[in-house]
């Protein structure tokens, strides 16, 4: 009764296989391929895998690379479900002009989030960063309902674009300080409070919508760098996309 939960992301793949398609469901095993080697996957890690009986993921990395992951599903015979964000799933009211348009990432990890703040107590309004190829960060209030979120650049973006546009920046990766004297950690600080900026004020915004401070839930592969530049506390949750796909997962298949 295994399910094998997918999270194909701008840059890699992550999956992971579970006991049981519910919340709480045992890893037993997991993985990360880049989208380049994608075709790797069947003779690869999954070669010694056996057929699990459930198959949900989430992309937003587009149609091609999609099809190239199906093709190496095709050793199983499973169909493969794809998360697709909607009005309401899994407890969560969907706020956004046209739901269906909401990134599944942010859908899913926005589930996840909500699920582990029920599991610790009472219902709190929250705020959900994913820091990745780009940067998200949701508001959720306390009845589940995502209220909205902003989008910017992530760390390797925002030095690209400063490289490309402005002579003399190809530097190398400093260090954040909070009063930069060389040009390496004054970019890297740069964008590292940029984020942490732009956290900040979500956070804000949601505090006087509510009328609560929210919990801060940090996610995505390059989260760990962040979390220590933030000025609200924040739970850093690795797992918070497959948390959310073992919702999913135990609504529709528990």
């Amino acid at each position: 009764m295994t399910l094998l939960a997918l999270d194909v992301g701008n840059t890699r793949l992550k999956w992971a296989l579970y006991d049981a398609p519910r919340v709480g469901g045992q890893p037993l095993a997991h993985g990360a391929q880049f989208l380049e080697n994608i075709e790797k996957l069947a003779e690869g890690d999954w070669s010694a895998l056996a057929s699990p009986r459930w198959i949900l993921g989430c992309i937003v990395a587009g149609d091609a690379v999609k099809r190239r992951v199906e093709e190496q599903l095709e050793q199983w015979d499973v169909t493969p479900q794809w998360v697709v964000s909607s009005a309401a799933e899994a407890g969560l009211t969907n706020g956004y002009d046209h739901p269906a348009r909401l990134g599944s990432d942010r859908w899913v990890a926005m589930i996840g989030a909500r699920q582990r703040l029920m599991q610790q107590g009472r219902a709190r309004p929250c705020i959900v960063v994913m820091v990745g190829t780009a940067v998200t960060v949701e508001a959720i209030d306390a009845e589940g309902r995502f209220l909205g979120g902003i989008i910017l650049p992530g760390h390797g973006i925002m030095l690209r674009a400063l490289e490309s546009g402005t002579a003399g920046l190809h530097v190398p990766t400093g260090e954040v300080r909070d009063f930069p004297t060389n040009t390496s950690d004054a970019l890297t600080s740069g964008g590292t409070f940029a984020i942490a900026g732009a956290v900040q004020r979500m956070v804000e915004n949601l505090q006087k919508h509510c009328g609560e401070t929210p919990v801060v839930y940090m996610t995505g592969g390059a989260g760990w760098k962040m979390a220590p530049s933030m000025s609200s506390p924040c739970e850093l949750v690795d797992s918070l996309i497959f948390d959310g796909l073992l919702e999913v997962a135990n609504k529709r298949f528990g």
